[in-house]
C-alpha cells in the first residue's frame, strides 16, 4: 500500500527551510539594526562581501544600514566619487545607504600630514586608518536610532566602527578580509614608494593595533583564520567562507575569458598570462572582462597597447552572466597575492572547466587538481597547452555544467544559503548578550 504524501503548506515550508539552515523559524534579527561599515569599493571581489553581509542580514530580519568610507581625501556625501560609487553598486540592498568621507580641507590636520609622510614611503595602513578617522558621517543613522550590532569590514574602517559604538553600546565583528600588511608589501612590489619603504612588520603592528576593539575578528579563508589566531590569540575568530551569487550554467563554445579586478595581484598574474602564455597560444581568442584594464594602462601601458582589443572593460551583471553561460573555458591565472581569490568562487558557479594556476584556489581548502573539469597549470608551457585543447574543442559536446563538480563545491560551501547559516551562529551570541 502507497504512504500518502501530504502537500506542505507555505508555513510548514519555512519551517523546514530554517531547520535546514540551523536558524530559527521566525526572523532572529527582526526589530534590531545592524550598521555594516565597509570602504566605498565597488567591482571588485570586496565588494561582493558587502553585498552578501547585507542580504545575509537582511534575511535574518534585520534593518541594515550600509555606510560606505571613501578612502581618497575629497570624497564626501554629494561628491562626484559618491554618485559614482552610487550607481554603480545598485546590488547593494540595505534599509539606508550613507556614504562618507574625508573633506579636504582636513588635509591640513596634523595627523593626516604625518600619515601622508608615512604613505610616500609606502605605508598604506597609515594612511588609511587616517582618512577613514576623518570622515565626516552625515546624520543618516536617525533611520536606524538603536544600532544592535555593528559589521565592520577592514581594519582601517574600525575608528568609524569605534564611534558608533560610543553611541549605541553594541558589538563590532570585524571581517578582517585577510593579512592586509601582506597585500600592501605586494603593493609596494608593483607601484612606487620612497626609500625605506614600509617593512611588514611595521604595517601589521598598525593594522593588529587597528583591530583590537572588535569583538570578534572573522576570516574568509582557513589560512588567513590560522595567522590571525596566532598574532590575536586574546580575541574571538571564525572561519567564514564568502558567498557570491553564482553565475549561470550555459552551453559554453564562446571563447575563453579572464575576469579581474583592478588590484595589484592581478596585475601581476594578467602580465604574466599575456606575456609567458598568450604567445604559446597563437590565434586562441580571449575576453578579459573587468576593470583590470586600467591597472594595465598604468601598471603595463606597453603590453595593453599591444592587446588592447582583449579588454571589454567593466562588465554590467547581464554581460558578466553571457561571458560566463558562453564560455568555452574560465582562466585563472594567479601568480601573486593573499587571501581567498572572489573570481575563484564565481568562476566555480557556473560549472565550467576551468585552467588556473595552484594559486588561485589558495585558502579555500579545495583539492582542484582532482576536479574534472578543472586544469591545474605549474608553469606557462601547461597553461598555453591546456589553453589550445580547450579552444580546439569548444564545440564539442561536454558535461552537463549544472552538474559539474566545481559547482557543486559551490552549492555545498559557497552558497548564500551556506553563509546565511554560518553568519547566524556567528552572530547570535553577541546579539543575545
Amino acid at each position: 500500500m502507497k504512504q500518502a504524501v501530504q502537500a506542505q503548506g507555505p508555513l510548514a515550508q519555512r519551517i523546514n527551510a530554517a531547520a535546514r539552515l540551523g536558524v530559527p523559524s521566525s526572523p532572529p534579527l527582526a526589530g534590531r539594526a545592524v550598521a555594516i561599515i565597509h570602504p566605498a569599493w565597488h567591482s571588485c571581489g570586496s565588494h561582493q562581501v558587502f553585498v552578501s553581509q547585507a542580504r545575509a542580514y537582511r534575511s535574518l530580519g534585520a534593518k541594515v544600514v550600509s555606510l560606505a568610507i571613501a578612502d581618497t581625501p575629497g570624497s564626501v556625501d554629494g561628491s562626484r566619487a559618491s554618485k559614482a560609487y552610487l550607481g554603480a553598486t545598485g546590488d547593494l540592498d540595505a534599509d539606508a545607504r550613507i556614504f562618507a568621507g574625508m573633506p579636504l580641507q582636513k588635509i591640513f590636520n596634523g595627523g593626516f600630514l604625518r600619515a601622508g609622510k608615512q604613505w610616500m614611503h609606502g605605508n598604506y595602513a597609515a594612511i588609511l586608518i587616517e582618512i577613514a578617522r576623518l570622515a565626516t558621517v552625515p546624520d543618516g543613522l536617525a533611520l536606524a536610532p538603536r544600532v544592535d550590532l555593528i559589521h565592520c569590514n577592514h581594519f582601517f574602517c574600525m575608528s568609524v566602527a569605534a564611534c558608533l559604538r560610543e553611541r549605541h553600546d553594541c558589538p563590532i565583528v570585524l571581517d578582517t578580509h585577510d593579512l592586509q600588511a601582506r597585500q600592501f608589501v605586494l603593493r609596494n612590489h608593483t607601484g612606487w614608494a620612497l626609500p625605506p619603504v614600509a617593512r611588514y612588520e611595521d604595517l601589521l603592528a598598525i593594522e593588529l593595533d587597528a583591530m583590537r576593539p572588535a569583538d570578534i575578528l572573522v576570516h574568509l579563508n582557513n589560512e588567513e583564520a590560522a595567522a590571525f589566531q596566532k598574532l590575536v590569540p586574546d580575541r574571538r575568530h571564525a572561519l567564514l567562507y564568502p558567498t557570491v551569487n553564482a553565475m549561470p550554467a550555459g552551453l559554453g563554445g564562446g571563447d575563453p575569458i579572464i575576469v579581474a579586478s583592478a588590484n595589484s595581484a592581478n596585475l601581476l598574474g594578467l602580465v604574466w598570462f599575456l606575456k609567458e602564455v598568450l604567445p604559446l597560444a597563437p590565434g586562441v581568442p580571449i575576453r578579459i572582462l573587468g576593470n583590470i584594464d586600467r591597472q594595465i594602462q598604468w601598471g603595463a601601458p606597453g603590453l595593453f597597447k599591444a592587446h588592447a582589443g582583449l579588454f571589454r572593460g567593466r562588465a554590467e551583471v547581464k554581460e558578466l552572466h553571457d561571458a560566463y553561460r558562453n564560455a568555452a573555458v574560465v582562466l585563472l591565472p594567479a601568480t601573486a597575492g593573499h587571501g581567498i581569490s572572489i573570481k575563484t568562487i564565481e568562476a566555480l558557479s557556473c560549472g565550467a572547466p576551468l585552467i588556473a594556476t595552484p594559486l588561485a584556489f589558495r585558502g579555500l581548502g579545495i583539492d582542484a587538481a582532482g576536479l574534472p573539469n578543472v586544469t591545474v597549470a605549474e608553469d606557462a608551457a601547461g597553461f598555453a597547452a591546456a589553453l589550445r585543447r580547450a579552444h580546439a574543442s569548444r564545440h564539442l559536446p561536454g558535461a552537463r555544467r549544472e552538474s559539474a563538480a566545481t559547482r557543486r563545491i559551490y552549492q555545498q560551501r559557497f552558497a548564500f544559503d551556506a553563509y546565511r547559516k554560518s553568519l547566524w551562529a556567528i552572530v547570535e551570541r553577541l546579539v543575545e548578550t
